[in-house]
């Protein structure tokens, strides 16, 4: 079974044929890391403790190490990022939120990875 090509706050991609475009290998697991950190827990109800609500904590105190451990849990509850080395996460303020850099290493090829993403209101 393959994913469909979808960022957060995109829309679906169609392929050069017309279909739906899929997604696969280190794209996959961006997207996958990018949906488990943006979706608020409850909002999958038939997976209640799925995410980690990053987009409900704009506005509220920043606190680093709590946004970095709970991103780094995350993250390794994703079958394609290894666990050994764990994530690092990097956290910057920017105008009305937080970017977030996360260096990782993809579980299925062994190949160093980077995600940047901004958490805006």
């Amino acid at each position: 079974m393959h994913d469909l090509y979808h960022f957060p706050g995109g829309d679906l991609d169609s392929s050069s044929t017309g279909d739906l475009r899929t997604v696969s290998a280190s794209d996959r697991t961006k997207q996958r890391i990018l949906r488990r950190l943006l979706t608020n827990p409850g909002d999958y109800v038939f997976h209640p403790e799925y995410g980690a609500g990053l987009g409900k904590k704009i506005g509220e105190a920043v606190m680093p190490g709590e946004w970095k451990a709970l991103i780094s849990g995350q993250m390794l509850l994703e079958e394609a990022v290894a666990s050994h080395p764990p994530p690092v996460v990097k956290l910057n303020r920017i105008e009305g939120g937080i970017s977030v850099s996360v260096s990782y290493t993809d579980a299925m090829t062994g190949a160093p990875e980077t995600l940047i993403f901004d958490v805006t209101r």
